[in-house]
């Protein structure tokens, strides 16, 4: 009986925070926020069904089944959303303005010419004197 309530709440939990995940990428006005509601309700939502399932049939075969495809899930989803929003910041489609800091701009940013070189006879191999010109 406890087992049938537990399962019952869990696939609800489950189906309402993939019901509000569908329609924040419905209702939400720009990119990362709906990528953050595709990615986090959605997540919880499989996690929760996931729980009623291994409630529901609790053999080794099917809770490490389930484990697995929890662990999977947990793993691809937020490095899937970094890639898309990375994606989506390069090719300029994050208002820059909706950003508190900025910090992929500097990193992106192109080098100026010769700011990335070192001084002939500066570096850490030199020693830390300067060359002889007369030799």
């Amino acid at each position: 009986m406890i087992a049938t309530v537990l399962t019952g709440a869990c696939v609800l939990a489950g189906a309402g925070a993939a019901l509000s995940a569908g329609l924040g990428l419905l209702r939400l006005p720009d990119l990362l926020s709906r990528m953050h509601a595709a990615t986090k309700p959605q997540a919880v939502g499989l996690l929760m069904v996931l729980v009623a399932v291994g409630v529901r049939f609790p053999t080794g075969g099917v809770i490490t089944t389930l484990l697995l495809v929890a662990l999977l899930q947990l793993t691809t989803v937020p490095i899937a959303a970094h890639m898309v929003g990375r994606a989506a910041y390069r090719t300029g489609r994050v208002p820059r303005h909706l950003l508190y800091v900025d910090e992929l701009d500097e990193a992106l940013s192109p080098v100026p010419p010769g700011a990335g070189e070192r001084p002939s006879g500066r570096g850490p191999d030199s020693g830390g004197e300067e060359p002889d010109a007369e030799h």
